[in-house]
């Protein structure tokens, strides 16, 4: 699957930033690879790209129109097909990361083939995976779990593998979920894998290697989210990290989406360790990332020392602070590059 660039991106009518968290994430990360945004009347999401119509950003040189907004179930709300068929008949390709594949839409799929223009499912791999084995691997593996869905996952991912290259480590990014495809060009959306063949994706996507190689994995849900935690379960088997990052946003109480209250970062060490133990016995936290949007400067230091000292671990804000101090704990651990 090879996507054209620049992209347009289309964060519909989405009620809030975690909604549009695809086109955020790619902005965040490849903002050289867009080159605006689509808006419909009542979106309360922003990338900070300029806003531009289908037609203006066809003009501007735009060759894919992505679907950089996600909701429960990954659904094509109705009234967004209309802005998907205009950029096809615009002459754009369109990339969709929602569960739907878009040539089951009949208006989408007529567009396609009367405009000759490609449509990509990210989330739908043409890949085929064995069941996991659980055989141990060469090279070495960071995960990055939550405390809930949408805490910082991937972008603790994205920031732990460039921080560990810029200290002299051979690292790479796996990604997990249709975002993460979109930024590294590369990956599985393992939310729609079919459930028996969950991990043996993850060890497609990490596999063997050299021994002084790092693949730092993107997490996917939480294994006390009771919507998601089958996947994240099947990850955590087949990834078999050598460490783990705690990822967690503060301020909320119940997970997203549903009334499970959350759960603290202690229980989420404990259960993850005691998961991961079935396909690596060494399996060990690393450190703690926290998502302190919501705090100022001094309180989001007061509150990650805070952290630190309870958990006897690291603890950072990826976005903020960066990832050295979990780096020196991988030094620490496992040895320097």
């Amino acid at each position: 699957m090879e996507i054209e660039r620049p992209y347009l991106l289309f964060l519909g009518d989405v009620p809030d930033a975690l909604a549009a968290k695809t086109a955020i994430g790619i902005v965040d990360w490849r903002k050289d690879w867009c080159i605006g945004q689509v808006r419909l009347p009542g979106c309360a999401a922003d990338t900070g790209l300029p806003d531009m119509s289908i037609a203006d950003g066809a003009a501007a040189g735009a060759r894919t129109f992505i679907i950089g907004a996600v909701n429960a179930g990954g659904r094509l709300p109705e009234h967004w097909i209309a802005s998907v068929v205009e950029a096809l008949e615009a002459g754009l390709d369109v990339a969709s990361g929602l569960h739907i594949r878009l040539r089951d839409v009949p208006a989408i799929r007529e567009a396609a083939d009367k405009t000759g223009r490609q449509l990509h499912d990210v989330r739908h791999s043409t890949m085929t995976f064995d069941t996991g084995k659980g055989t141990k691997r060469s090279g070495n593996r960071i995960l990055a779990v939550g405390t809930d869905c949408s805490v910082g996952k991937k972008y603790t991912a994205l920031a732990m593998d460039k921080a560990m290259n810029d200290r002299g480590y051979t690292s790479s990014f796996c990604a997990t979920g249709q975002t993460g495809v979109f930024i590294s060009g590369r990956g599985v959306a393992l939310d729609a894998v079919i459930a028996d063949f969950i991990s043996g994706a993850a060890e497609w996507l990490s596999p063997e290697t050299d021994e002084s190689h790092w693949q730092i994995v993107e997490g996917q849900g939480s294994l006390f989210h009771p919507s998601f935690a089958g996947v994240t379960l099947g990850l955590l088997h087949g990834s078999q990290p050598d460490g783990f990052i705690v990822c967690h946003e503060p301020t909320r109480t119940n997970m997203r989406g549903v009334k499970t209250p959350l759960p603290t970062i202690q229980q989420v060490i404990d259960k993850t360790i005691q998961c991961g133990r079935l396909t690596n016995p060494d399996i060990r936290c690393v450190g703690i990332a926290v998502n302190t949007t919501a705090y100022g400067e001094e309180e989001a230091r007061a509150y990650l020392a805070k952290v630190s000292e309870e958990h006897g671990l690291p603890a950072t804000d990826p976005v903020r602070f960066g990832m050295d101090a979990i780096v020196d704990k991988v030094s620490a651990e496992f040895g320097a590059p």
